[in-house]
C-alpha cells in the first residue's frame, strides 16, 4: 500500500505523569506514516483524491494540545484511533510520538512510543432459535454497527436451518455480515459476548437453544488460536448454515488454512 509520511511534527502540549508536565507542558515530536491508495491522485493531480497531509498535521496539533494524558502510550492510541475514524481513505497508520524532554534525570535524545493501527475486515456469523429470531439478528447487526470503530458493510439474507449438534430444538434463523473494524480479535469477541448477553443468551447446553449466537468466522487472513478463540472458525467449513449466507456476501474469500474459497467449501458440501 502507498504511504504518505509526516516526520517530526513539533507540538508543545501537556502530557506526562508528573503534575508539572500537565501544567507547564513540553515539546513532543510526532511522526505519522499514512497508508492509503495514491493511484488516483497520481493519475489526476487532484488533492481530493488523496489524504491532505496539511489537514492531518493540523488535526494532530489540535488533538495533542486539547487533550491531557499521563502516558504517551495513551496519546498514541487515542490519536491513532481518532485519525483512522476521521480521515477518509486512511487504511492504516504508523504513529511515533517522541518526548525529547522526558524527565528521567539522565542525558538522552528522546523517549518514544511507536504503534501501528488500522482497519480490519471480519466476517461474523449470526444465529437464533428462540423468541423473535429475526429481531434478535437485526438487533445484533444494529448493536455491532453502533460500536465505536465498527461499521457493518454487508449483510446476508436470513435463512432457516435445522439445528446442529443437539437436534431436539427449534430451527435456527442464520445469517452473516462483514464488519469493518478497528477492534482486535479479542476485543471484538468481548463485544460479541456483550451483545449476546444483552439479548439474554445463556450458555447452559453446548449447541443448545439460544436467543443469539455470534461467531467470528474470518478476520482478514489471520490464523489464530487460544483457549477462547480460533480464527478461522474451526468448524466453519463443515457448516452449510455458515457457508450459505457467507456465500452471498463474500463468495471468494479464501480460507487461509484450507486455501479454498467460500464458494469451493460450499461446493464440497454439495448444497449450492
Amino acid at each position: 500500500m502507498d504511504k504518505i509520511k509526516i516526520q517530526n511534527l513539533e507540538i508543545f502540549a501537556n502530557h506526562g505523569v508528573f503534575p508539572e508536565e500537565n501544567v507547564l507542558g513540553q515539546k513532543f515530536l510526532v511522526s505519522a506514516t499514512l497508508f492509503t491508495d495514491t493511484r488516483k491522485a497520481g493519475k489526476t493531480d487532484e488533492l481530493t483524491s488523496s489524504i491532505h497531509y496539511g489537514e492531518v498535521s493540523q488535526f494532530i496539533d489540535h488533538f495533542m494540545k486539547n487533550h491531557t494524558f499521563q502516558l504517551i502510550e495513551r496519546v498514541a492510541e487515542t490519536l491513532a484511533e481518532a485519525l483512522l475514524l476521521q480521515t477518509p481513505a486512511l487504511e492504516k497508520i504508523q504513529l511515533e510520538i517522541k518526548k525529547p524532554w522526558a524527565p528521567v534525570g539522565l542525558p538522552l535524545d528522546t523517549v518514544s512510543v511507536e504503534i501501528e493501527r488500522g482497519w480490519h475486515t471480519a466476517c461474523i456469523a449470526l444465529g437464533s432459535n428462540m423468541g423473535d429470531k429475526e429481531q434478535y439478528l437485526k438487533g445484533a447487526i444494529s448493536a455491532l454497527d453502533q460500536i465505536r470503530g465498527c461499521h457493518v458493510t454487508k449483510v446476508s439474507s436470513f435463512l432457516t436451518t435445522a439445528p446442529y449438534g443437539v437436534t431436539e430444538q427449534d430451527d435456527f434463523l442464520n445469517g452473516a455480515l462483514l464488519l469493518r473494524t478497528l477492534l482486535t480479535p479479542e476485543e471484538l469477541l468481548d463485544e460479541l459476548h456483550r451483545i449476546e448477553q444483552e439479548a439474554g443468551r445463556e450458555r447452559i447446553i453446548h449447541w443448545g437453544p439460544r436467543t443469539l449466537d455470534l461467531d467470528i468466522i474470518f478476520y482478514d487472513d489471520l490464523i489464530y488460536g487460544d483457549d477462547d478463540l480460533c480464527i478461522p472458525h474451526v468448524e466453519m467449513h463443515k457448516r452449510d448454515f455458515v457457508l450459505r449466507p457467507l456465500h452471498e456476501i463474500a463468495p471468494y474469500w479464501h480460507h487461509p488454512v484450507l486455501g479454498k474459497t467460500v464458494h469451493e467449501m460450499l461446493e464440497d458440501l454439495a448444497v449450492i
